[in-house]
This record gives structure tokens, C-alpha cells and sequence, in this order.
């Protein structure tokens, strides 16, 4: 595929170090700067917001160097779909699995954008209903006369896939509104408050308002909507967009837990680049409450599915699970990209967990990864510091299936 936004990586940069484990593994660490955001721009379609979330760019480097056109990519812990989408983009076939069914609305609609013309045609005839009631108070996020026509576009997507009328511009409206519920500006439905990829509880909003002297402003949601879907598709080629499409042909979401797929075919998949939850660092369901009430999705069921473990012992007992899965799907020579990052003030890296799980279930380890540059405006915010002061450490731990 003919695509110049990504710029290759040169070689010569790259330093290298043999690391002796715990375990006893003697691993080839190598360590750079392998993508940088004034290296390359990602395609916009990728400006979807999603609490630790990896850049386009990483599982591009995979994408570009160890699959070929119509090769299967595969994210087990998909999240907002950063490998698959890039996967489709280049032009590959692609499955994703995430037991969080927001992974599927923020992901899945992105293979079939609708057109400028069928997405205001659509927004015109989505009825804003007056009297509708919310079991929540959220008052304190949103002006009234806003808030009805969020309960409007909520219900109004609730009616569409209970009829099975819901079709890809639905799809695409309904993952933008998610998108857009709160943010820190007026490009979002809700008053200033925190990062747009999670929602803070109630009381802490009322807090944030008192302390910022803030009351909630109308927004017109469809011209919001309508202005970010310019502005995920301001830079997407037809090809590119053609790509999507194609994937989109064969494309598998599925939600379940990640040791569990067995709707994917043993040995079919040639890469798979993906990112675990890291011990109990994020909390996926508490920061995406909003996000599930929009979508009607029960929150605190998806919490008991949600494995989120506090002890390194039954962390290493769960990716060893999923390791054994993805060591069934991978075809024999394919490449799995596992970023694990450290924690807890780098006293645990878990890419030195994660190599003598795969090595006992048969992968070979090719390298580990350290890509370190410096930090964007969101990790200052969060406050990371896993590496020196001012820089953000992505550890990949890269096995080969013999």
C-alpha cells in the first residue's frame, strides 16, 4: 500500500543491550525513539479518546514490517481499536476482541464513515423529543436544553437496534456522541471538566464547577457532531477509506474474555500487537460510567466481567491464560507485540513478567522493545513518570511462534 504519513525507521538509531531476567532469560533489549508525533501524523480517523490508550503509530511499526496486504491482524484487548483500525488502513484483515462492548461501538463504525451528505441528512431526521426522563442526575455536566437532546439521541439509538433498523450512520453517530459527552472545551457537550477520555463521578463535576466559578452552557450537539466527524476524516484517502470498507467485509468484534476465543480459527492470525490492563492501574468501567449509561449498557455488570488484578501473582496467572490463546491462534512464524510498560514507579516492568510466560508456552522472544520520547500534554496531566523526567517509555515485549 502506498501511504507516506508514516516515515520508516532508520536502523542505525536503534541501541542494543543484552539483559539477563530474573528468570534467567538472556533477552536483546533494544532501545530508541521508533515513532515520535513530529516524525509521523497518524490518520485523523485514529482521534478517538480512550483511557490508556496506545499512539497509531506503534502498532504501525509492526503493521509495515512483519504482514503484508490481507494478512490477519489481531487485538485481543482492543479497547478503541488503535491496531485494527491501522491494520484495515494498510490494508489487512483484521478481529478484535475486548470484553468492554464500548470497544465495539468506538471501533466497528470507523470501517464504514458515511458520507458528508448522508451524515447531515440523518442528524436532520433524528427527532429532539421535549420531556424526556433520565434515572440521572447530570445537571451538573450538561445545560438543559443540551441534556434533551442527548436523551434524544440516546433513546433514539436504543429504539434503532431494538427494531434492527441501525445502520453504519447511525453506527458512526453514536460512536462520535460517545466520543463527545465531556470534555475541557466547547467542542464537547459538557461544561469544562477533566480529559475527554473518562467521566468524573457526579460530585467531583460540582466540585470542578465551584472551583471554576462554571455553569453549563447549551451545546448544539449535532453541529458538535457534525464538526468532529469533519474532523476525524479531514486527512483519510480513498484509499485509505476504501481499505476500511474492505475490511470492514470480513471483520470479527467479539466480547469476551481474551483467553476465550474460540470463534477465531487455530493458526490464522499473523500479527497481533495489543496492550493488557495493567494491574489495577486503570479502572475501566468506573472512568467510562457516562460512556456506558449513553450507550445503555449496564456498567457495574461490566466491572464483574472486567479483570483488573491488584497482585502481580494473578496477573501473571491471567496473561499466561491469554498467552496460551493467542500461542493457539497465531500461524506458525507469526509476531505477537505485547506493551506492558512499567509500573509503580518503574519497581515492576512487566515485560520481565511477560517473557518467561511466553517462552513456557512455546514463543521464541525476538526482542524487547524500549521506545522512549518525550511526554504529550495527557501524560503530563495524568502525571507520568516512568522513565526520566519529561519522557514516556512504551516496553514491547516481541515473541515469534516457531
Amino acid at each position: 500500500m502506498s501511504d507516506t504519513q508514516f516515515a520508516p525507521f532508520i536502523e542505525s538509531d536503534i541501541a542494543h543491550k543484552k539483559v539477563k531476567l530474573s528468570s534467567g532469560e538472556v533477552i536483546d533489549y533494544q532501545f530508541g525513539e521508533f515513532w515520535t508525533n513530529k516524525q509521523r501524523q497518524a490518520p485523523s480517523i485514529h482521534e478517538i479518546s480512550y483511557r490508556a490508550c496506545f499512539k497509531p503509530q506503534l502498532p504501525d511499526y509492526f503493521i509495515e514490517r512483519f504482514t503484508n496486504p490481507g494478512d490477519l491482524v489481531y487485538d485481543p484487548f482492543g479497547g478503541r481499536g488503535t491496531t485494527v483500525i491501522q491494520a484495515a488502513i494498510r490494508g489487512r484483515q483484521i478481529v478484535q476482541n475486548d470484553i468492554n462492548p464500548l470497544s465495539i461501538v468506538l471501533t466497528k463504525a470507523r470501517l464504514t464513515p458515511p458520507t458528508d451528505a448522508e451524515l447531515a441528512t440523518r442528524l436532520k431526521e433524528i427527532p429532539i423529543q421535549k420531556g424526556l426522563k433520565s434515572d440521572l442526575d447530570l445537571s451538573m455536566f450538561f445545560e438543559k436544553k443540551t441534556f434533551q437532546e442527548i436523551l434524544s439521541l440516546r433513546q433514539y439509538f436504543i429504539d434503532r437496534r431494538a427494531n434492527k433498523k441501525n445502520d453504519h450512520i447511525d453506527d458512526w453517530i453514536q460512536m462520535v456522541a460517545t466520543n463527545r459527552l465531556t470534555g475541557h472545551s466547547s467542542g464537547f457537550f459538557s461544561v469544562y471538566t477533566f480529559p475527554p477520555n473518562q467521566a468524573v463521578s457526579a460530585k467531583s463535576q460540582i466540585r470542578i464547577n465551584e472551583k471554576r466559578q462554571q455553569i453549563p452552557e447549551y451545546r448544539d450537539t449535532k453541529k458538535i457532531i457534525l464538526k468532529k466527524s469533519k474532523g476525524l476524516l479531514r486527512n483519510l484517502t480513498e484509499e485509505q477509506r476504501e481499505n476500511l470498507n474492505k475490511a470492514a467485509k470480513t471483520a470479527k468484534f467479539l466480547n469476551t474474555t481474551s483467553n476465550t476465543t474460540k470463534t477465531i480459527k487455530d493458526n490464522s492470525v499473523q500479527l497481533i500487537v495489543t496492550s493488557p490492563p495493567f494491574l489495577d492501574i486503570v479502572q475501566y468501567v468506573e472512568d467510562n460510567w457516562m460512556r456506558c449509561w449513553f450507550n445503555n449498557f449496564d456498567a457495574e455488570e461490566i466491572s464483574n466481567q472486567i479483570t483488573v488484578p491488584k497482585d502481580l501473582t494473578k496477573w501473571n496467572e491471567i496473561m499466561s491464560d491469554v498467552l496460551a490463546e493467542i500461542f493457539r491462534v497465531t500461524k506458525p512464524g507469526g509476531i505477537i507485540a505485547f506493551e506492558v510498560g512499567e509500573i509503580r514507579k518503574g519497581s515492576i516492568k512487566l515485560d520481565e513478567e511477560i517473557v518467561p510466560l511466553g517462552e513456557k508456552l512455546g514463543f521464541t522472544t525476538e526482542f524487547v522493545m524500549i521506545n522512549t520520547q518525550e511526554f504529550t500534554k495527557t501524560s503530563n496531566i495524568w502525571g507520568v513518570t516512568n522513565n526520566d523526567s519529561g519522557t514516556n517509555t512504551n516496553r514491547i515485549v516481541v515473541f515469534k511462534k516457531p
